[in-house]
């Protein structure tokens, strides 16, 4: 049988995905719903194969990559997990203090792409730390689908907590010259706009596909804002005018870009809901912004 490609599959698959990832129904419901757009020569197995992350084939920056120092690294987080564990990236043999960057995952962990990503930013001249909310917990256990389960367990507050702390840890950092920024996807999109309501000193934030703050705490928000967001994803696009109305009335300096006919999770390029296009003008807009805010 051929290879399934994205055009090969309807759009409520991926909404059904979404829906899935993000816990408003549970893998038994998701797997009776995805049954039914399995017709003819589509089989569920090969459906549900096809929606899956592929980590094998889809890692840019291999963790053993001659240019990077990358490995993990334990900080305290007395208002959170207590103890946590990350990934720290820097570019091998640099004897200059870089600005830093805490790279936050999506609602299943510190799995391979988030880490990937990591050593992406760390490869353009910053020192990242890309910390796993699951730590308490045991940490990734190496699937989404578990990783999801154990993120539901924590206290998102407590996890708001875990990537603050990292921040101070890596602000403080002999390879860090204390400008430090975040960029987060999905659940990491909500942490960098929480960490920009809680951190007055942030230099700059880009959430993608991140849940909006409340009111009342946007308007506390005082570092630049890149925003990006998936054309498709109506679920958090919904919260997007009353943020917008709270930045504007606010005089928060913001940037915000929506791409067209693009699912959430779009620079995620291990899944079919990753948009090559869409993702690589994202990136380049990611590191130009921190670049202006943190090197500038």
């Amino acid at each position: 049988m051929k290879a399934l490609k994205k055009e090969d599959i309807s759009q409520e698959v991926f909404d059904l995905y979404d829906d899935y990832a993000h816990n408003k129904i549970d893998r038994k419901a998701f797997l009776k719903k995805l049954s039914l757009y399995a017709v003819g020569a589509i089989t569920l197995p090969a459906l549900l194969s096809f929606i899956s992350p592929n980590y094998i084939d889809s890692i840019l920056v291999d963790s053993d990559d001659p240019r990077l120092k990358s490995e993990f690294i334990h900080y305290e987080s007395p208002k959170g997990g207590l103890k946590i564990k990350g990934l720290f990236s820097i570019l091998k043999d640099t004897t200059e203090k870089l600005p830093g960057l805490i790279v936050v995952h999506e609602n299943r962990g510190l799995n391979p792409y988030i880490e990937d990503v990591a050593r992406r930013a760390a490869l353009e001249g910053f020192v990242t730390v890309a910390p796993d909310a699951l730590s308490p917990l045991g940490g990734y256990p190496g699937n989404d689908d578990e990783g999801r389960e154990m993120q539901r367990k924590r206290d998102q507050n407590e996890m708001l907590e875990d990537f603050i702390a990292g921040y101070n840890y890596l602000k403080s950092h002999k390879n860090c010259n204390g400008t430090v920024g975040v960029v987060g996807f999905c659940f990491g999109g909500w942490i960098s706009n929480m960490m920009a309501v809680r951190i007055p000193e942030l230099a700059a934030a880009v959430p993608y596909y991140g849940r909006q703050p409340e009111n009342e705490d946007a308007l506390k928000i005082k570092a630049p804002l890149l925003l990006q967001y998936a054309g498709l994803d109506k679920r958090v696009n919904a919260g997007w005018p009353d943020f917008e109305k709270v930045l504007k009335e606010n005089k928060i300096t913001y940037e915000a870009y929506f791409y067209d006919d693009v699912n959430h999770g779009f620079h995620n390029n291990t899944t079919p809901r990753y948009d090559q296009e869409a993702a690589d003008l994202s990136w380049e807009r990611t590191i130009a912004f921190f670049n202006t805010h943190l090197k500038g």
